[in-house]
């Protein structure tokens, strides 16, 4: 399944039938990745006093309730409402699901007792590249560990804001990484990265979306590609969101 995109002056080929899915799978379990000091998801039948909605306690059907965060328990996509006091729906904002995208692969620094991802490193990944998104995975980066790790307390990398500012500087519209947040855990309710990058201190910019606890493969090489960014039609700040790259043959 071969398809040409035209993009800009350039004509770009994408195979279809080869997706690089780099979502987290949700699951209702303990190991399930998790932050921000909730408890695990829940996946249960719907019950009704005796009677439980699973085939395998003799129902005819499985009719399973499911209790999440979006921002706490997988990937997921948020558009500027996360931070706003005006309601913004990512499900109204999203509006385009095709972009161009670098994936990048970047060490964290040490940073007093914090672990950063300094502007200088994605400006030394980055170059003179221009592109809709950047996709950014972290280092050390196996799939046991980030797709299960308890991220509450643990004082995760983030991004220094004047790495955010390049990025706002680049053009930069959607910002994918394999971690909880952009910010810092614990910032006081700061959220400079969040705020810089969709610029709430001027015309907001509803269009840019960030895409936390993604998880690429090491098999995935660092370069251009074809983002295909899906979310769930929620109309709430966040969703639930299963982002997938195509290669590209020029």
């Amino acid at each position: 399944m071969i398809t040409t995109i035209q993009y800009n002056s350039r004509k770009l080929q994408i195979d279809l039938s080869k997706p690089l899915d780099i979502s987290m799978p949700l699951q209702a379990s303990e190991n399930n990745v998790n932050a921000w000091y909730v408890g695990p998801p829940k996946i249960e039948p719907e019950k009704d006093g005796d009677w439980m909605a699973s085939v395998a306690e003799g129902a005819s059907i499985n009719f399973n309730n499911i209790y999440f965060n979006p921002h706490a328990h997988g990937t997921h996509t948020e558009c500027a409402g996360h931070i706003t006091e005006k309601v913004h729906s990512i499900n109204q904002n999203l509006k385009q699901f095709f972009f161009l995208a670098e994936v990048i692969t970047v060490a964290p620094e040490r940073l007093k007792d914090d672990m950063v991802i300094s502007k200088k490193q994605i400006q030394f990944a980055l170059g003179n590249k221009k592109r809709d998104a950047i996709v950014i995975r972290t280092l050390p980066n196996t799939r046991k560990q980030k797709c299960s790790m308890q991220y509450s307390n643990t004082n995760w990398p983030y991004l220094l804001n004047d790495a955010v500012e390049y990025l706002v500087s680049k053009n930069i519209k959607h910002l994918l990484i394999d971690l909880p947040s952009i910010d810092r855990e614990k910032d006081d309710g700061e959220l400079a990265g969040h705020n810089t990058f969709w610029n709430t201190k001027g015309k907001l910019r509803l269009d840019a979306t960030i895409t936390e606890f993604i998880y690429l493969s090491n098999k995935i090489k660092d370069g251009e590609y074809f983002l295909n960014l899906q979310v769930a039609p929620f109309e709430n700040d966040a969703s639930p969101s299963r982002p997938v790259l195509f290669e590209i043959n020029e």
